[in-house]
């Protein structure tokens, strides 16, 4: 997969080259571009923004330059075609060997626009998915997160002010996949944190990435559901002790608890999820009587 992100503050996405996405980097599974948006600004003082039409408060960042920077982006021309992939931060680390190792070079190579790109597929033949992240967009969920995940290039653009002329998201309508997203009821300074989120939820979703493919099939939301609580060792910590159940060997047992657990949660802190389900034909007579029991409880 390969994550082009279009931001006045590159350094704000150095998160990216560590921890598990540098990792994934490293093995070249991941390929990173981060563009600075001031390399399109043409007047002598890098402007992006301008004041907003109708009047109102703060600034609105102009169409002009970031339409050709996401041209650029997308067909790896201009400032693009020289902009260097992040590298790993992981680089001085032994990795263990891949499966099935993506060609060598990781975040190495200049961006030639088919960089990482495998075999035509239907995803990279109706081009990359364009991420605005945006207050005003539709809730980010790990659905999403999965939809993404199988994607050949996602293209993030993170608005800064009051946001990207609206233009820029209609005119890269006619021609891609255009996505405005927003990762809570809350608003951030930009959008580059937002990424940092987002890339993280999609990239450890990439086969490969998680060394146990079971740790993302039950994660909190994939069912569903919140994920249940963890315990590791001490047995006893502080006073307070790891339940019997995750003792007694007997994996039917521990998978029940944990459904059980994972229910509870639900109910106690995201009820509206335990509807969802219900709505969905998604729980079953064993599910609803926990549920049932916890509320006479």
């Amino acid at each position: 997969m390969r994550l082009d992100v279009v931001t006045i503050f590159p350094e704000y996405l150095d998160p990216l080259r560590h921890a598990l996405l540098g990792k994934a980097i490293e093995s070249g599974r991941l390929q990173v571009g981060v563009h600075d948006l001031r390399q399109w600004a043409t007047d002598r003082h890098k402007s992006v923004d301008d004041t907003p039409y109708g009047g109102g408060p703060g600034m609105v960042m102009k169409p002009s330059v970031w339409g050709p920077a996401l041209d650029d982006v997308i067909a790896g021309t201009g400032p693009a075609a020289t902009a260097r992939d992040l590298e790993t931060s992981l680089a001085h680390k032994k990795l263990a060997p891949l499966d099935d190792p993506a060609p060598a070079g990781g975040g190495e190579a200049l961006f030639d626009g088919d960089a990482g790109h495998g075999a035509v597929g239907e995803a990279q033949s109706r081009g990359p998915v364009v991420v605005v992240p945006t207050p005003a967009g539709k809730p980010f969920t790990q659905e999403m997160a999965a939809r993404w995940s199988e994607e050949e290039h996602l293209v993030f653009a993170c608005g800064r002010y009051e946001g990207i002329d609206q233009r820029v998201v209609d005119d890269a309508a006619r021609n891609y996949r255009v996505e405005e997203v927003s990762i809570g009821d809350y608003v951030l300074i930009g959008g580059e944190v937002a990424v940092l989120v987002m890339a993280e939820a999609v990239v450890r979703l990439i086969p490969g990435v998680l060394g146990n493919q079971a740790s993302h099939e039950e994660d909190s939301f994939q069912d569903g559901l919140l994920e249940g609580p963890a315990y590791t060792k001490p047995r006893q910590w502080r006073g307070l002790d790891v339940p019997e159940v995750l003792f007694s060997g007997n994996h039917g047992l521990v998978d029940r608890w944990r459904r059980e657990q994972a229910l509870l949660r639900t109910q106690q802190r995201r009820p509206e999820l335990i509807e969802k389900l219900r709505a969905a034909g998604g729980l079953s007579a064993a599910d609803e009587q926990v549920l049932d029991a916890h509320r006479e409880a």
